[in-house]
């Protein structure tokens, strides 16, 4: 039998405050916390790099986690530190990493200004499916801690190393071919890739900028088999995933 050392305690309004406030950056790298919600989750943390600070669930028991602060809450107060619409179940409040280290991987995607937090998160999520281990994001692009970015992950920020660069200092030290994406670049179904390379996604709205673009090697693109003119390009995490597939088809 599992032994949890549970506190059954109402939460202060100082903590509600301080968990809230986490929905910030600067509040998340004041108390170098974020949050992890839903127990499916929050339950993969024990066999990851995260340590959590404190654990707050209306069914502790049923998450099984030794921690050393566990909280048995209301539905009521799950409600106050949630950023969910419809908060469930749990709500881990976990330590930031001090530093991410870089890691040698064949394939590795670069994101240059990426600023939603959806897209980053389904990017990640590809990643993990893919088996990209690592992401270097421009120091502009959203914050991976973002709630709207781990909720959207759905686990998958635990499996791949996310690491902010100044990309131009980054990529100017980088040894292998560097890739990006563009409409004018060559057709991807006709590209031959490399066994270890970068692929750079910019901006959703600028694409990749200038300084980025004059480190780049090669341009590649996903061509347009419909009639339509209407739509103008794809979407950056729509790009990523039939990228990825071409890339990885040919494994």
């Amino acid at each position: 039998m599992i032994f949890l050392e549970i506190f059954v305690d109402m939460l202060t309004a100082h903590t509600i405050k301080i968990i809230q406030s986490l929905d910030k950056k600067k509040y998340r790298q004041k108390y170098n916390l974020f949050l992890v919600e839903g127990n499916k989750i929050i339950k993969e943390l024990p066999n990851s790099d995260y340590h959590i600070d404190h654990l707050y669930s209306i069914d502790p028991q049923e998450l099984a986690i030794i921690t050393d602060n566990t909280t048995a809450i209301l539905p009521t107060e799950l409600k106050k530190i949630s950023f969910l619409q419809h908060p469930k179940d749990s709500v881990a409040v976990c330590k930031i990493p001090e530093k991410s280290i870089l890691k040698e991987t064949n394939i590795q995607i670069i994101l240059d200004g990426i600023q939603d937090p959806g897209n980053l998160g389904t990017i990640i999520r590809l990643a993990d499916w893919f088996g990209i281990e690592q992401i270097i994001c421009s120091e502009d692009t959203v914050d991976v801690y973002n709630p709207k970015v781990i909720q959207s992950t759905m686990g998958s920020f635990l499996r791949v190393n996310v690491v902010y660069k100044n990309l131009e200092d980054y990529l100017k030290n980088y040894q292998y071919p560097i890739l990006g994406t563009d409409m004018e670049g060559q057709n991807i179904y006709k590209t031959e890739f490399p066994e270890k390379f970068s692929i750079v996604l910019g901006n959703e709205g600028n694409g990749i900028r200038p300084s980025t673009e004059s480190l780049i090697n090669s341009m590649i693109s996903i061509p347009r088999f419909g009639n339509t003119q209407s739509t103008e390009s794809l979407n950056v995490s729509m790009s990523a995933g039939i990228i990825l597939g071409e890339i990885f088809s040919r494994k």
